[in-house]
């Protein structure tokens, strides 16, 4: 998977940038990530923000990564890339609209959770745990996950279940309908929502969930099939099982 190492002619790269402040090592960095911003971008093509202002989010975002990272941590710059890029479109998008309604006091502990995952990540090279982002804000295990999962409410439609480990046949078809898969979504117990939310917004594989969570990666596995075809059933009732 992209990102599990480091990439060596990246590392190189970096290398030259933070050495000499090269321009062209800068501009290389830069060119060599746009695809991941452009891909990460393209997540919320079911929202109604311009595909060309989400895409714009995540390019500037991708600057600001690539000024940010600092390689002698020894952590692969992909990772700390997508922390930053979808903290940024989360954003961008909490800054235009909230899906449903969140009361103030949970919105406002949802913020103290994204600072404590800027931070951590920064810090860290890699996505941090549920108790670790619970510490770093300054909340119970079971605050900080009622804050991942509520974010959900305005970021839930950008699921893309058309990514790796998706097997649910049909099931990209049933979210054009974006109300119906964010109803069902909201009517998931809060584990479930927690996987898909790790899995398909934050991009997290299914061992990294296995350890955030405190599952086994088969039992993750199983969990988000299960959901999955669950939610199929509740968007597409004619589908057979």
């Amino acid at each position: 998977m992209p990102g599990d190492g480091v990439d060596p002619t990246v590392a190189a790269r970096f290398a030259e940038l933070r050495r000499t402040g090269s321009e062209a090592a800068r501009n290389d960095l830069i060119e060599r990530h746009l695809p991941l911003a452009r891909n990460l971008a393209r997540r919320y093509r079911y929202t109604p923000e311009p595909p060309e202002d989400l895409e714009q989010v995540a390019s500037l975002a991708l600057i600001k990564a690539v000024d940010g990272f600092d390689p002698s941590r020894g952590a692969s710059f992909t990772p700390y890339a997508v922390v930053t890029i979808v903290g940024e479109l989360k954003r961008h998008m909490r800054d235009k609209t909230w899906a449903v309604h969140v009361p103030r006091a949970l919105k406002e502990r949802i913020l103290a959770v994204e600072r404590a995952e800027r931070t951590l990540s920064a810090k860290l090279g890699t996505a941090p745990t549920v108790a670790q982002l619970a510490a770093e804000a300054g909340v119970s295990t079971e605050q900080a996950l009622e804050a991942l999962n509520a974010r959900g409410a305005h970021d839930a439609v950008p699921i893309d279940p058309t990514g790796p480990g998706v097997s649910a046949s049909g099931f990209s078809e049933a979210v054009e309908d974006r109300l119906a898969l964010s109803s069902a979504l909201r009517g998931l117990p809060r584990r479930e929502r927690t996987i898909l939310h790790l899995r398909f917004v934050e991009g997290l594989t299914q061992t990294e969930i296995a350890d955030r969570v405190g599952l086994s990666q088969m039992y993750v596995s199983r969990l988000l099939r299960a959901t999955l075809e669950q939610l199929r059933g509740e968007i597409e009732p004619g589908s057979p099982d």
